[in-house]
């Protein structure tokens, strides 16, 4: 009886609808194998391939900014072929490129390939979004919070076998990781077939072919979101740092603060996720994103003053409010960005929201580790007013994006 209502459970969290749970299991299969390649990429090429590490960033570098662009083309071809067929396009690139690269030994090989793979991440990310608007139409709200949890299980469930080949430090580990991942998106793609062939939703008459770059208030949250994007890095670059350098902090606390960011992000995230519906509800979510930030980043702050033990609860207390700000800042992009957007052009609005989002990851790594550590913990209090202005708009924005959507029967 309690397996069974167990069972029951598990089933309902991984969706409503047969087309639901496909999506969310390969959402899940593709995430653990980016979990497994992300932990341990940078330290193949440099251990295991040989290559400086000037070298490896500045291919991977050069491949992310040269991928920026397929966003949005990538996202006018889901709109007018269907989202399905774009996305398993994009996904049997990755998988050979992903694979290609254990063939590299030098760094001409590794930025074509990298380039080729961030060109096919971008479009098929763009698709990813049109599919899930698709497939998730009962409570999209709910369906994408359900999403997002599992994706988050998958990288952490992907990290703790990267940590397993970090241990080994060998070729034939690495080497594994990346076949892993490529394995991945030649899996995803085949559970894509299992998904409905969704008709294509025609344009209105006269519909601008590039409407998404006329629609002024949804330009204006991709900047907003391009910009809030800056929390990420945070606690993947800028705490770490922080820690290792500013704080007396045990070491291990550097990645318990990875452990508490996903797993409480996958723990709250449909909980909160699944009532944030409307571009209305987006938009005050944004606002308690700015708000949460405001108070995690002098935690942050703080924790290089007190002694060690004092230290680590205050960094573990930061990543908390941290988490639990980036879960209202993800559930605030999901009804923002998919709720302004019209359905039949789901994917170029989606592909130009992924460039904003791409172009602010590009930017804040110099941004936080220049100015924010430039300054020290005046730093973190900039970071932390900078947040809360940019969600203060998130209210106002809703509001002037649901004035500006045509009309039914307009």
């Amino acid at each position: 009886m309690i397996k069974s209502s167990l069972t029951d459970r598990i089933g309902r969290m991984a969706g409503t609808s047969g087309p639901e749970r496909v999506l969310i299991t390969a959402s899940f299969v593709n995430r653990v194998g980016n979990g497994l390649f992300n932990a341990a990429s940078a330290l193949y090429f440099t251990s295991a391939v040989g290559l400086p590490a000037v070298q490896v960033g500045a291919a991977l570098t050069i491949a992310g900014v040269i991928g920026l662009g397929a966003g949005i083309p990538g996202g006018h071809l889901a709109d007018r072929r269907g989202a399905r067929t774009i996305m398993m396009l994009a996904l049997a690139v990755q998988a050979v490129s992903m694979a290609a690269l254990v063939l590299v030994e030098s760094w001409a090989a590794l930025t074509v390939i990298a380039t080729v793979d961030q060109i096919a991440a971008a479009a098929g990310g763009a698709a990813w979004g049109a599919l899930v608007v698709r497939v998730g139409t009962d409570r999209p709200a709910l369906f994408r919070a359900k999403l997002r949890t599992f994706v988050n299980l998958g990288v952490i469930l992907g990290t703790v076998g990267a940590g397993l080949a970090l241990a080994a430090d060998t070729r034939g580990a690495y080497v594994t990781l990346i076949l892993g991942n490529a394995a991945s998106f030649a899996l995803c793609a085949l559970l894509l077939l299992l998904l409905p062939r969704y008709p294509v939703l025609a344009a209105p008459p006269r519909q601008h072919r590039r409407a998404a770059f006329r629609d002024r208030p949804f330009l204006t949250f991709t900047a907003l979101y391009g910009a809030m994007g800056l929390q990420y890095p945070v606690v993947s670059l800028l705490l770490p740092i922080w820690i290792s350098e500013h704080t007396e902090a045990p070491r291990w606390t550097v990645a318990a603060l990875f452990a508490v960011n996903g797993a409480f992000c996958a723990l709250l995230q449909t909980r909160i996720g699944s009532r944030i519906e409307t571009p209305l509800d987006g938009g005050g979510a944004f606002r308690t994103a700015g708000l949460l930030f405001l108070v995690s980043c002098p935690l942050m702050a703080l924790a290089a003053y007190p002694p060690v033990w004092v230290a680590a609860g205050l960094v573990l207390a930061a990543v908390f409010v941290h988490s639990l700000a980036e879960v209202f800042e993800s559930s605030a992009a999901f009804a923002l960005g998919f709720g302004l957007a019209p359905d039949h052009a789901q994917g170029q609005y989606q592909g130009v929201l992924g460039l904003g989002f791409s172009a602010g990851q590009a930017l804040a790594p110099g941004i936080l580790t220049t100015v924010v550590l430039g300054l020290g913990a005046a730093g973190w209090l900039l970071l932390a007013v900078f947040f809360a202005a940019l969600g203060a708009v998130g209210p106002s924005l809703a509001r002037w994006g649901l004035r500006t959507r045509p009309q039914p029967g307009c």
